[in-house]
């Protein structure tokens, strides 16, 4: 099996078991339920997951995933505030139906995790995903190694502010609050990461020959 395939068949079985622990609870979703819902054998189902609970993995990964890729493709010369605006609009304009189902039932597992510690590992664990990627742009943007000690402390504050938003508007949305009421998300996330580095992260930066003086 390829390793596209692989991931395409694990992101299948997680959509359904998330699907099931958010309905009935993990303590009442067995293995068989989960094999029954996607059509394939419980076997197989151990032989791409360790446990039932992290069927969750995947899906709660894939709903970081936009947030990794964005990151990433943070330019120099904008702001985080302009970038995760820009990024935004064109994620609303260009995502298809899978993409926003997928963020919704991340949704319900960051939610479910509160209660199931078992599900917060897996939660924690994309969260770690993320330390890691910040950790690789900070770097870039403060022009210091990613294993610097700054760097890192930087990536561990700004992941666990993201953290804390995406559980906060998470936790309103799927409590019915009115999506327009996070319309500011891209200030609220760009303030966030700020404040947790104390203004170090966020400004747009000058190109690298600017930054030169005359020897």
């Amino acid at each position: 099996m390829s390793e596209r395939r692989r991931h395409r068949l694990r992101l299948e079985i997680s959509r359904e078991a998330s699907r099931l622990f958010w309905e009935h609870g993990v303590a009442a979703t067995s293995g068989d339920r989960i094999a029954e819902a996607v059509g394939l054998s419980t076997r197989t189902i151990w032989r791409h997951f360790r446990s039932k609970e992290s069927c969750a993995e995947p899906i709660v990964t894939q709903g970081v995933s936009w947030e990794m890729s964005m990151l990433r493709s943070w330019p120099p010369g904008l702001s985080l505030e302009e970038h995760i605006a820009a990024e935004s609009i064109r994620f609303v304009r260009e995502a298809g139906d899978q993409e926003q189902a997928d963020e919704v039932l991340a949704m319900k597992m960051i939610r479910l995790s509160d209660k199931e510690p078992a599900i917060r590992t897996a939660w924690l664990m994309a969260c770690d995903l993320v330390e890691r990627e910040m950790a690789e742009i900070i770097a870039v943007r403060l022009r210091a190694p990613a294993d610097d000690l700054q760097v890192r402390l930087h990536a561990a504050a700004a992941s666990a502010a993201l953290r804390v938003i995406n559980e906060d508007v998470g936790a309103a949305l799927l409590g019915g609050a009115d999506p327009r009421e996070f319309s500011d998300a891209p200030e609220r996330v760009a303030h966030a990461v700020r404040t947790a580095t104390g203004g170090a992260v966020g400004d747009p930066i000058a190109p690298l020959d600017d930054t030169l003086t005359d020897s």
